[in-house]
């Protein structure tokens, strides 16, 4: 690299198309992003969108609403502690440490917005469907290559992307929020980096293409290639925040839902408590979830606090662009949360009532993407049925726009905003209406 990327610039408070604002405000730049993130469309439909189990009867199970709120939370800590100790180093004026806390708290709170329903089965079941569908061959020859790559690879860090830059979500967020928010800065058709975390997916279509080209110009983000960069900064600290909670917290609801055992939940997260750890005071909670909440808020400050040191001791090589690793794989208690997400894959993840129901969700997603696309290929291509013109009465008049006017990626790109956009509810609710099925009521 030419030289290092500088925090000055990292933490740029611009906004793309917006005018500056002069005298004080009440609220800081950043504040006004996690602000507008929160009360946003996108941000409220995660309360009905798969974490880890698909459409939860158990109120107290996590769905990607509160898996965002709790990654926000370990995320401002993160930023906080961590932007203490760069104010200090690099005596930065007119930026606070709770600014950094802010900036990272507020991409961890949008991490999971372009998440489709039923969660990461719910990506597969988008990218299958372009991969494996033959009849869409017409529309595969009236896109580009990297435009069809991008639909047979659905990615929601990408699609996540796409909805904040949205102009009709109002959120205008600033280049520093939209940095720390791009765990992948590259585009579907840059070759994956297996030495480089940030390389080993996408972080956006081609539509926002230039969208991002702008925003790693105003950063200073060093460029690796054509429509490739390197990470910022403090995307590393969003990533771990979310490295953190999917790893602590779907193991309690495994234990609350009976999947891992208490002694089994409390000999793999022992390690990572450490000399903090209290069996006589364990047993004094009655309640499961309150021994299971003990645990948990050790554990997560003991990884807040590594987490931090091993950011700091590689800050410098981020400048550079010369480190791309997870910083949980570098921590001290490292082999303690491999040896979770290993138990985790094992007993939660390919749980039976974990997989059924996702099963379910890739028939749903599938069903609507037959009817719906095939429906807008219909018309695209001047051979729209009966069948095809009762369907796309159903559709927002946006995505009719977009068929009516012949744009053929364009009108694909929206409705997948619409079906990657319903939440599981919505989707199951949409399916039953388009194919007059019955089906359970999960």
């Amino acid at each position: 690299m030419s030289k290092s990327m500088n925090w000055e610039q990292l933490l740029s408070s611009t906004r793309s198309g917006a005018k500056s604002q002069n005298g004080k405000q009440d609220r800081s730049a950043f504040e006004v992003d996690y602000d507008r993130i929160i009360f946003s469309y996108p941000f409220r439909r995660l309360q009905d969108k798969t974490q880890v189990f698909p459409l939860p009867e158990q109120d107290f199970v996590h769905n990607r609403l509160t898996h965002s709120l709790e990654v926000s939370s370990v995320g401002r800590s993160l930023g906080k502690r961590a932007g203490e100790k760069l104010i200090e180093k690099y005596n930065l004026l007119d930026i606070e440490a709770s600014d950094i806390g802010t900036i990272v708290s507020a991409a961890a709170l949008a991490h999971d917005v372009g998440n489709p329903p039923f969660g990461h089965s719910g990506e597969d079941a988008i990218s299958s469907f372009f991969k494996e569908n033959e009849s869409l061959a017409w529309i595969k020859a009236h896109v580009t290559q990297e435009e069809w790559m991008d639909l047979e690879s659905f990615e929601g860090n990408a699609q996540g992307f796409r909805l904040i830059n949205q102009k009709e979500h109002g959120l205008s967020l600033t280049h520093a929020t939209l940095g720390a928010f791009t765990k992948y800065p590259k585009k579907v058709s840059v070759p994956k980096d297996k030495n480089r975390v940030s390389q080993k997916k996408y972080g956006f279509f081609q539509t926002e293409s230039e969208a991002f080209t702008e925003t790693a110009a105003q950063l200073g983000l060093h460029k690796l290639g054509d429509g490739s960069w390197t990470r910022h900064p403090l995307a590393f600290l969003v990533e771990a925040a979310d490295d953190i909670c999917y790893h602590i917290i779907d193991l309690e609801d495994g234990c609350t839902l009976g999947l891992v055992s208490l002694e089994e939940t409390i000999d793999l997260l022992k390690p990572i408590v450490g000399e903090r750890f209290d069996r006589e005071k364990l047993n004094e909670k009655k309640l499961l979830h309150e021994k299971l909440g003990t645990l948990r808020a050790l554990a997560i400050n003991e990884l807040i606090t590594q987490t931090v040191e091993s950011f700091l001791a590689n800050e410098e090589e981020m400048l550079k662009g010369n480190f791309d690793q997870s910083l949980t794989d570098l921590l001290p208690v490292a082999n303690a949360m491999k040896q979770i997400k290993k138990i985790s894959i094992e007993k939660i993840y390919r749980a039976k009532i974990v997989v059924e129901k996702e099963v379910a969700g890739f028939e749903v997603l599938n069903g609507l993407l037959e009817t719906l696309i095939q429906s807008a290929q219909g018309f695209l291509s001047g051979e729209a049925t009966t069948y095809h013109k009762m369907v796309m009465r159903t559709l927002p008049e946006h995505i009719k726009e977009a068929v009516k006017n012949k744009s053929v990626y364009r009108a694909i790109r929206l409705l997948l905003d619409y079906i990657s956009g319903m939440t599981d509810k919505h989707a199951l609710a949409s399916y039953r209406k388009l194919k007059g099925m019955a089906l359970p009521n999960w």
